[in-house]
């Protein structure tokens, strides 16, 4: 039979002496391996006191983008739900109606977008298909909770803060997509 890998090892039958069948030599090179690592430092990191860094690449939770003047980016073309391997997220459109043009870009916006998050294996196609540059995946994690109702996140819950009204948490929910902008 040949094998799949190069890997394979011929397992020796021999029997053991009475040195290796007292178990001495094992257990003192286990007792070396433990009292090395006592010396080494510990990756533990003590959130939320200090936060771990992400990879530039990192992929968390989902964030509803708006343009400069705080309207909504999102035209509810539907283009990220299709996207969506795991079906996670659900929309549905409405029509901009007169006096909203400082609420909505476009004719067309989101009445309601929830993303389910028990769903979501964060794989950035949404992101990568939305045309207007209207959602994207932030810098936080999905935080913990004990009821599933709770990890099905709205429209509100999912929109960037007001530019102007909160510019503070408008860069914080940028993140590092601040710097970018400007480089592009």
């Amino acid at each position: 039979m040949q094998a799949l890998t190069n890997r394979v090892k011929e397992v020796s039958r021999k029997p053991m002496s009475l040195w290796e069948r007292m178990y001495l030599p094992a257990v003192f090179k286990g007792m070396v391996i433990t009292f090395s690592h006592i010396f080494k430092k510990t990756p533990t990191i003590n959130y939320p006191e200090k936060k771990r860094p992400f990879s530039p690449v990192f992929r968390g939770l989902q964030i509803l983008n708006r343009d400069e003047e705080g309207r909504e980016n999102c035209t509810a073309c539907g283009l990220c739900a299709v996207a969506c391997p795991a079906e996670a997220i659900t929309m549905e459109a409405a029509e901009r109606q007169p006096g909203e043009e400082h609420l909505y870009r476009e004719e067309k916006y989101a009445a309601r977008y929830e993303i389910n998050m028990l769903r979501c294996i964060f794989c950035g196609l949404c992101e990568d298909a939305c045309p207007k540059d209207a959602i994207y995946l932030s810098e936080t994690f999905t935080p913990a909770d004990y009821q599933r109702k709770q990890f099905i996140y709205n429209k509100k819950d999912l929109l960037i803060p007001h530019p102007k009204e909160e510019p503070e948490a408008y860069k914080k929910a940028l993140g590092n997509r601040a710097g970018n902008k400007t480089a592009n």
